[in-house]
C-alpha cells in the first residue's frame, strides 16, 4: 500500500504541481545589481511533470507484476474491486472477491495493480512419485448426484484440462467432493484453493495372485450393468457385474501395478497358486514300550505325548471313532483357485482364508468321516473280513479311503469355486493297546529265533574249535608218523649193518681158521694183535714213537722179531711182554 500511496502522490504532483509554477520569477531586492528584474521559469513545468509522471509510473508498475520460480505456481486472492461470491462457491471465476480460479505460471506475470488488488502467494508444484498416485478432492464444483459417493471419472484425454480450475468449474462441469480419478506419477500445476491432493501408494498385485475389485463408481450406463451369469457347477448365489459397473466385477486384475482410488475401488488379492492345507496335531499320542528282563520276561511301559497343532496348519487331525476307539487321522489337501472363480469366492465368503476355515475344513472332516463309516462299517455293519479289526483295516485300506475322499471332496469343492488336486492321508494313529499283543508275539518269536541262532552259533563254534584242535594235533601226528618211519628205517639200517658185521666176522673167522691151519694158533694171534696195532697207529699217528734202533736179523729169527724190535720202545708195546711173546 505504501507503493500505491507514493505512486498516487507522484501522479498528483505531476498533475498539479507544474501548474503552480509561475511564468516569471522576480529577483529579490537583496540582489542589488539585478534588483526588480524578472526571470522566465515556465520551461521548468514540463520536465517536472515528466519526472513526476515517470516516478508515478515506476511505482505503479512495481505493483503490477510478479515473478514466479520455475518449480512453483502463483495463487491469486482478490482483495479489492470485485463483488462477493455466490452462495456455496469458494472459487471466483468471474473476478469476484476471494480465491481466484486463475493461477500464474513460472516467469514474469504482468497485471495492472496486481500487487494492490490481489494477494499473491507462491506454492511449489505438486509431484506424485513413482509407484504412487494422487488422491484428489475438489472443494468446489457441482454437487454429487443422489447415490453418488465419488465424482464422475474424468475422461482420459481431459485430465490436464480438468486440473485447471477455470475448466473444471466451467466447461468441465466438475463435481465437488472426492474424485474417482487419480493422478499418475508426475509433476502437476494445480490450484490448491480448488483441489487437495494426497499421495498414496499404488496397488500392486504380486505374481501368483489376482485382484478382485469391488467398485463404488458407476462408470457405465446402468443398462449395461446387468448381473453376470455364474458357471453351472457353482452352488453360490452371488451377484457379479461387468467391469466399469458399481459392485463386484466379474473379471479380475492380473499381476501388476494399478493406479486406482483405494476408497472407490476396493481390491482384494486372492492367491491363484497351489495351496497346501494340512490337518495335523491336536491329539495325545500314546505308545507302549516293551523290554526284556534278565529272567526272560517281557515288561511293558506306557508313555504319552501331546501333539500340538502347528501354526501353519489349517486345523487339527480328524478324529475318527472306530469300534469305540478314537483314531486321529492326519491328512493333507492340495487345492487351487481358478482365477475366474476368485470373484465368486470373494462375493460368497470374503477371502481364501475364510473359505478354508468356514467351508473347506468342515467339508473335509465330514467327507472323511462319512467314507470311513461307509467303507469300514463303523456304524455297526461290519464290512471287514471275519476276525479282522476295523481299526487296523483303517491302516490297510488307506489307499481306498484316499481315492474315495479325493473323488467326493473334488466334486463338493468345485461347487464353492475350489479345484482339489490331491488328498493324502498319513498313517492313522492306532491305539497301542491294539498293537501290543502282536508286538509281544513278535518279540517272543524273535527271542526264540535268537535262542535257536545262539544254539546254532554255539554248535558251529564247537565244530570250529574241534577242527582247530584236530588241525593242531595233525601236526603232532604227522611228526610222530615221520619219526616212526625214521625209526623203522634206522632199525632196518642197524639190522642190515649187523648182518653185514656178522658176515664180516664170519669171513674173518674163516680167514683166521685158515691162518691157524697154516701158521698155527699162536702166530695167528700175534698177527691179529699187530694188525690191530697198525690200525690204531693209522687212526692216531701220535701214539707211534719210533726209536732209533738198529735191527739185525739174527739166526733162526722170523719177521716178527724185527717188527717188535721196531715197535718195542713205542707206547703201543708198553705193557706188553714182547720177550714172552717172542718166546712163545
Amino acid at each position: 500500500m505504501e507503493t500505491v500511496f507514493l505512486a498516487l502522490v507522484f501522479a498528483g504532483a505531476a498533475i498539479f504541481l507544474p501548474g503552480k509554477i509561475p511564468d516569471h520569477y522576480k529577483i529579490s531586492d537583496k540582489h542589488v545589481s539585478q534588483a526588480g528584474e524578472e526571470i522566465s521559469i515556465a520551461f521548468i513545468r514540463m520536465p517536472l511533470r515528466i519526472l513526476l509522471s515517470f516516478m508515478a509510473l515506476v511505482l505503479a508498475a512495481h505493483t503490477s507484476y510478479v515473478i514466479i520460480d520455475a518449480d512453483k505456481i502463483g495463487l491469486l486472492n482478490k482483495v479489492y474491486g470485485g463483488k462477493s461470491l455466490s452462495q456455496g462457491r469458494i472459487i471466483a471465476t468471474n473476478g469476484e472477491t476471494g480465491p481466484q480460479a486463475e493461477i500464474m505460471g513460472p516467469g514474469l506475470n504482468i497485471k495492472p495493480l496486481l500487487n494492490v488488488i490481489y494477494e499473491v502467494e507462491s506454492r511449489p508444484v505438486h509431484e506424485v512419485p513413482l509407484d504412487s498416485y494422487g488422491l484428489i478432492t475438489a472443494k468446489d464444483g457441482l454437487p454429487l448426484k443422489d447415490g453418488q459417493n465419488f465424482a464422475d471419472k474424468w475422461k482420459p484425454g481431459l485430465i490436464n484440462d480438468m486440473m485447471k480450475a477455470e475448466y473444471f468449474l466451467g466447461e468441465g462441469k466438475g463435481q465437488k467432493g472426492p474424485q474417482a480419478t487419480v493422478l499418475k506419477p508426475g509433476k502437476y500445476r494445480y490450484n490448491p484453493f480448488l483441489f487437495e491432493i494426497e499421495n498414496r501408494p499404488a496397488r500392486k498385485i504380486a505374481p501368483g495372485r489376482v485382484g478382485v475389485v469391488k467398485s463404488a463408481v458407476q462408470e457405465l450406463p446402468v443398462s449395461e450393468c446387468k448381473s453376470v451369469e455364474l458357471p453351472k457347477d457353482i452352488a453360490f448365489s452371488v451377484s457379479l457385474v461387468p467391469k466399469g459397473c458399481r459392485g463386484i466385477w466379474s473379471s479380475v486384475l492380473g499381476p501388476g501395478t494399478y493406479y486406482l482410488n483405494e476408497n472407490a475401488y476396493k481390491i482384494t488379492p486372492i492367491s491363484s497358486r497351489v495351496q497346501k492345507w494340512s490337518y495335523v496335531g491336536g491329539y495325545t499320542k500314546r505308545r507302549i514300550l516293551l523290554s526284556i528282563k534278565q529272567n526272560g520276561r517281557i515288561d511293558q511301559k506306557i508313555e504319552s505325548e501331546r501333539v500340538s497343532i502347528p501354526a501353519h496348519a489349517a486345523g487339527g487331525a480328524i478324529i475318527l471313532k472306530v469300534e469305540g476307539w478314537e483314531i486321529p487321522l492326519e491328512l493333507r489337501a492340495i487345492v487351487q483357485v481358478d482365477p475366474k472363480n476368485a470373484p465368486v469366492i470373494f462375493a460368497a465368503i470374503g477371502s481364501l482364508e475364510q473359505m478354508e476355515e468356514k467351508l473347506f475344513t468342515p467339508l473335509v472332516r465330514s467327507v472323511v468321516k462319512n467314507i470311513t463309516t461307509e467303507i469300514l462299517g463303523t456304524n455297526g455293519k461290519n464290512k471287514t473280513n471275519a476276525g479282522e479289526s476295523r481299526v487296523l483295516s483303517l491302516r490297510d485300506k488307506r489307499d481306498l479311503l484316499e481315492a474315495r475322499a479325493l473323488k467326493e471332496i473334488k466334486t463338493e469343492a468345485a461347487s464353492i469355486g475350489l479345484k482339489t488336486l490331491e488328498i493324502r492321508f498319513s498313517n492313522p494313529v492306532i491305539p497301542p493297546e491294539l498293537l501290543v499283543a502282536p508286538k509281544r508275539e513278535q518279540l517272543a518269536e524273535q527271542m526264540q529265533q535268537t535262542f535257536i541262532q545262539e544254539q546254532a552259533a554255539q554248535k558251529k563254534r564247537i565244530e570250529v574249535e574241534k577242527a582247530i584242535a584236530e588241525a593242531d594235533l595233525q601236526k603232532l601226528l604227522m611228526k610222530a608218523e615221520i619219526e616212526k618211519k625214521a625209526a623203522e628205517h634206522l632199525m632196518e639200517a642197524k639190522r642190515l649193518e649187523g648182518e653185514g658185521e656178522k658176515l664180516k666176522l664170519q669171513e674173518i673167522a674163516k680167514g683166521q681158521s685158515a691162518q691157524v691151519a697154516v701158521l698155527g694158533k699162536e702166530k695167528t694171534m700175534q698177527l691179529a694183535v699187530i694188525d690191530k696195532l697198525l690200525e690204531a697207529a693209522v687212526t692216531n699217528p701220535d701214539i707211534v714213537k719210533v726209536p732209533r734202533i738198529s735191527v739185525q736179523n739174527g739166526a733162526g729169527g722170523g719177521s716178527l722179531e724185527g717188527a717188535f724190535a721196531i715197535l718195542g720202545d713205542s707206547s703201543l708195546t708198553k705193557g706188553m711182554d714182547v720177550d714172552e711173546t717172542m718166546k712163545n
